[in-house]
């Protein structure tokens, strides 16, 4: 007997056995690579990565690229579509072109990054090589991917998202150095490297800079009417008729003011349509998609703090504190280590030093939590630095008071 055929008596009445909102919520993954016909604007980004690459269908090293833009302008979407449509291009005549996908931001040193790319590549029954999780050197994974390579592939795109995130640049020396180097005998490797920061070449060590040639691309934002097609474009991932009228103009509307964050609509539309569900309505409406808002910018500051230590987390929570209860949004390393302290001596938890607080706080400037800067006290006075939230104070300190260690964090003077 089907699910189908169960008779409604011997269900569980924990679960849910309908799925009135959504049809194909697939669709609003960030995962999905969707078909040319879903791609907004970005035509001539597309075309722009497809001429680097192009030489990879006759079997010929590709360009290199770097390709910048904020955060959910298309970057990864528009580099693993166009991938993806080029192995199935050269597969035509029997060459062989396989894409590597690296997130930086997990996978940040040198070793961690050649490892996922050596075994996403392997095929151990083809290769008869392992890609061991850990106990091989940096060069030992190095040595083996090489083999994976000359093996599997005439041609391999690795895409580094995040690239900016990387400890060090050594791996882009080494595999754009590869061939030069006889590392691979038969296989050519093109890098796209996908940074939100525009100056990232200038950071690269010299050494880089003379072996890593590359083409460069940006990405512009996505104003609010493209957003508003690439949220139709996937409303069939929703039920015929579930959509209020005015949810994706709404939902288009918010994240265009969030620097036109394509990723972020997606997310607020699958989460109005994920709220209408558990609330049991026959509609999304424009409440859920205000509910949506809040509960992704929630996610997205959860996900970016995951495995923050709990003296990061209450640093973070005295500069929230700080944004909320007075009407300055910058605050001096002194000023949010008093009200660190206040907090840690509140639930008791030891002090760090002001100093050790201070290079936390850079810590979060680099993962673009906050945004700090130097600023002169005067002639012959020194520097100090001042803090600001890049994400919304009340979204922070909801989030980080999710941990029931900062209970009592409310009995505070600031």
């Amino acid at each position: 007997m089907t699910s189908e055929e169960t008779p409604d008596a011997e269900r569980d009445s924990l679960f849910r056995y309908e799925e009135p909102i959504f049809a194909r919520e697939e669709l609003l993954d960030i995962r999905h690579i969707p078909g040319p016909d879903r791609i907004v604007g970005r035509d001539t980004h597309m075309q722009r990565v497809a001429n680097a690459v192009n030489p990879a269908i006759f079997g010929r090293p590709p360009k290199h690229l770097l390709i910048y833009g904020k955060t959910g302008t298309g970057k990864s979407l528009v580099s693993r579509h166009v991938t993806q449509r080029l192995a199935t291009e050269a597969a035509k005549d029997e060459v062989v072109v396989r894409t590597a996908f690296v997130d930086c931001g997990e996978e940040n040193t040198e070793t961690s990054a050649v490892k996922t790319i050596a075994a996403q590549l392997n095929d151990a029954d083809e290769t008869g090589i392992t890609v061991p999780e850990r106990g091989l050197s940096t060069g030992d994974y190095y040595k083996r991917l090489w083999k994976i390579l000359d093996t599997r592939s005439d041609v391999v795109i690795m895409l580094l998202d995040e690239i900016d995130m990387l400890e060090d640049d050594e791996i882009l020396r080494k595999l754009s150095r590869a061939g030069e180097n006889s590392r691979i005998e038969r296989c050519s490797i093109g890098v796209i490297g996908i940074s939100n920061k525009i100056d990232y070449p200038d950071q690269l060590t010299e050494r880089v800079k003379s072996s890593f040639q590359h083409d460069e691309i940006v990405f512009k934002p996505y104003a609010a009417d493209q957003l508003s097609e690439i949220l139709n474009n996937r409303k069939d991932a929703f039920r015929e008729g579930v959509l209020g009228d005015d949810v994706i103009p709404l939902t288009s509307a918010l994240a265009a003011q969030e620097h036109g964050d394509a990723r972020k609509a997606i997310d607020i539309l699958r989460n109005a349509g994920r709220i209408a569900t558990e609330e049991e309505t026959p509609e999304v409406t424009v409440e859920h998609v205000r509910k949506a808002k809040e509960r992704t910018e929630a996610d997205r500051f959860n996900e970016i703090i995951d495995g923050t230590p709990i003296q990061g987390k209450a640093i973070l929570l005295a500069l929230a504190l700080l944004t909320l209860m007075t009407e300055e949004s910058e605050f001096s390393t002194k000023r949010v280590y008093d009200t660190y302290t206040k907090i840690v001596d509140e639930i008791g938890m030891d002090r760090l030093s002001e100093r050790r607080v201070n290079e936390i706080l850079q810590e979060q400037a680099f993962l673009n939590v906050i945004n700090s800067t130097r600023t002169s006290r005067g002639r012959g006075r020194g520097v100090y630095s001042k803090h600001r939230l890049l994400e919304d104070a009340t979204i922070v300190k909801k989030v980080i008071t999710t941990d029931g260690r900062f209970e009592s964090y409310e009995d505070i003077g600031i």
